[in-house]
């Protein structure tokens, strides 16, 4: 017993004890390994205007753009490192306002996930893990859950035409969970 006592009393034990504690600690913060048991549902309704447009919509050629959100793109989400499902709508909604919609989303819930349009091409498998973060491509922001029905804003500067698909990416590990070619409507 006095030799334990000992052995626990020495320097060296002492800082490498305090080191396994603070490198747990960091690994623990960085993977957020807690996540995969534990998942986030959000149940966003469907997007609607924020407030009808003051004047009638010229130039529409009778698209019925005022009658309601049209569908600009859509695409069914693929895997990629997680099991991942769901679709992708992006929409326009009767203010001009363009939302992309997650419907039926399902993926694992991870550290500092986002949801990002890029100009990459969706590629299935590990060929495609990757990719979303070579070429241009803009955050709509963090992921809301890792279940469910969502909704993000589009930035008003965004050109679809720059853009060709969607990726749920893990920005901690500079991987795509999955992701979707968008297919314009």
């Amino acid at each position: 017993m006095g030799r334990v006592r000992r052995t626990l009393g020495k320097p060296w034990f002492i800082t490498a004890l305090f080191t396994g504690v603070v490198l747990a600690g960091v690994g623990l913060y960085w993977f957020q390994p807690w996540k995969l048991w534990v998942d986030e549902t959000v149940r966003d309704p469907f997007p609607v205007a924020a407030s009808t447009p003051t004047a009638p919509s010229s130039g529409a050629g009778g698209d019925g753009a005022d009658a309601g959100p049209k569908e600009l793109a859509t695409g069914k989400l693929i895997s990629h490192e997680h099991e991942t499902s769901g679709s992708v709508r992006v929409l326009r909604l009767a203010d001009g306002t363009r939302v992309l919609r997650l419907t039926g989303l399902e993926t694992s819930n991870g550290p500092a996930l986002r949801v990002w349009l890029s100009d990459a091409e969706v590629r299935p498998g590990k060929d495609g893990w990757h990719v979303f973060d070579d070429g241009k491509h803009v955050s709509l922001g963090e992921l809301k859950g890792n279940k469910g029905d969502q909704n993000y804003p589009l930035p008003a500067d965004v050109d679809l035409d720059d853009y060709r698909s969607v990726t749920i990416w893990c920005d901690r590990f500079d991987v795509s969970f999955g992701a979707t070619e968008l297919a314009r409507a």
